[in-house]
């Protein structure tokens, strides 16, 4: 659990800080290549799956049974991963205007939506109280 409490509030913290210093301090550049939609979408993206990773650490204490239990990790490194592939690829994609980056951002795209197959698939495997 602390591992991936310390992972969401990292990237939490890291999307804030990006998120604003793209509104702020790369305003002009991102104008300048039309990317600011871009950016915000990476931003977006990498906020909605640090508070995922918080549901994981939470997850992880309430899910006692191994199989499920390996999902919800499989889970949260899968939403990791998303976030530096998928977010990672749009930012330096949205900052360098380097268009073959938007060819990497659909594996992190997969990453994120196997992480919520896992999260899925843990609550089916998951008996019922």
């Amino acid at each position: 659990m602390r591992r991936w409490i310390i992972i969401g509030a990292v990237c939490a913290m890291s999307g804030v800080a990006l998120g604003a210093f793209g509104a702020h301090g790369l305003a002009q550049l991102l104008a300048a290549h039309d990317r600011a939609g871009t950016y915000q979408t990476a931003v977006q993206y990498h906020l909605i799956h640090a508070l995922a990773l918080l549901a994981v650490a939470w997850l992880s204490t309430v899910m006692v049974e191994a199989g499920p239990r390996r999902l919800i990790q499989a889970a949260g490194w899968l939403f990791t991963a998303g976030i530096v592939v998928f977010s990672g690829s749009l930012y330096l994609l949205a900052l360098l205007n380097l268009g073959f980056l938007g060819a990497i951002a659909p594996v992190g795209g997969a990453a994120f939506i196997a992480g919520w197959g896992c999260l899925a698939w843990a609550a089916w495997r998951t008996p019922a109280r």
